[in-house]
């Protein structure tokens, strides 16, 4: 599926939705992406069965934790392979990117645009495909209400690599991904609010694809200070309305990234009795791999990504502990209680805004 529709309404030369040839990267992320790990029929369908029963239970732990989604019904979740998760990557990325308006281009460049694009996202969800333990998609499933994805194969290889009691280690990385699920559901307006931000986002990226000459000493100096962020190379290629578009962005997802780590570990050992190994050993994993591996994750902003797990979690930590879990629940109130990025790195200016603390 090419995401190429006219949009109604708007000026002649503009359509919506990036020019992507989506079948083209399915196809492609399916060719790529790994068939994961070795193991007997046996195993494989215990992990399954374990990984379903392990969702529902998480769920409801997570409101215990955080007091949200009391009340809401108790959705089962999908166990899939790398393959499936792959494809339901990359229709969930049409989906959300759908909503973009982006000016139009020649039929020709624009074929040629959309395969290069497709067989581009198709290699990046195909490396991301071998990795990812679970997802919660918010614009997935069959009528676009979400859908909560785990990776049967790889947390069977993450479990195996740490060394840690399979058990725990499937409810604790339930426990993730069931807390993003609760994130979306329990709180009305963050669905819309995120695909809108994603639209405007990238509807202003086309629109300031071209990079003039006179930001070029700009660029230079990011890219000697950058040494291997990816995320500050594409801030220094941003205009300042696209940057404040980003800004508001990744301040989301930091917050849902470090809220849930927070209630993965917040269960505690009754629920997880691995929880401190489990912990311990994933941080490290998460900062592992081999040089290519490394060069790999920087180039596609994976190790940004791993940054705003602890800095997401850093601030929570931090304002449950000053304001109780009722307190930090303010952020999900309205976007304007959301923390921006300067107050996820100190999270007293968002006690001081939000809460009047001292």
């Amino acid at each position: 599926m090419t995401v190429d529709n006219t949009l109604d309404g708007q000026p002649p030369g503009t359509t919506r939705g990036l020019p992507v040839d989506w079948e083209l990267a399915r196809r492609t992320a399916g060719r790529l992406v790994g068939p994961g790990p070795d193991t007997s029929r046996d195993e494989a369908v215990e992990l399954v069965r374990r990984l379903r029963a392990d969702a529902a239970v998480a769920e409801g732990h997570v409101r215990d934790v955080t007091g949200l989604g009391h009340g809401l019904p108790l959705l089962p979740a999908d166990v899939v392979d790398r393959k499936d998760w792959s494809a339901a990557a990359i229709a969930g990325m049409a989906t959300l990117t759908a909503a973009a308006v982006i000016p139009e281009v020649p039929n020709v460049a624009r074929v040629v645009t959309s395969r290069t694009a497709g067989l581009q996202i198709g290699g990046l969800v195909a490396y991301l495909g071998g990795r990812v333990l679970g997802q919660y998609d918010p614009f997935g499933g069959p009528d676009g209400g979400g859908r909560l994805l785990l990776v049967a194969p790889n947390v069977h290889a993450a479990r195996v690599a740490l060394d840690v009691p399979a058990a725990d280690f499937g409810l604790w990385v339930c426990l993730h991904e069931a807390t993003h699920r609760l994130q979306f559901t329990a709180v009305p307006w963050l669905r819309d609010y995120f695909a809108g931000e994603v639209a405007k986002l990238l509807s202003l990226a086309d629109a300031q694809r071209t990079f003039s000459a006179e930001r070029l000493p700009e660029l230079v100096r990011a890219l000697r200070a950058a040494k291997g962020d990816s995320l500050a190379v594409v801030e220094a290629l941003q205009g300042p309305e696209q940057r404040a578009v980003l800004d508001r962005l990744l301040a989301v997802t930091t917050l849902l990234e470090g809220h849930a780590d927070h209630v993965m570990d917040a269960v505690g050992p009754d629920v997880v009795p691995a929880v401190a190994t489990i912990r311990a050993r994933f941080t490290q994993r998460r900062r592992g791999g081999g040089i290519i591996d490394r060069f790999l994750r920087a180039l596609l902003g994976v190790e940004a990504k791993v940054r705003q797990y602890a800095v997401g979690k850093a601030f929570t930590d931090h304002v449950v502990l000053a304001a109780g879990m009722e307190g930090f629940n303010r952020v999900w109130e309205t976007p304007d209680t959301l923390p921006t990025r300067a107050e996820l790195a100190e999270p007293g200016t968002w006690l001081r805004r939000v809460h009047g603390m001292a």
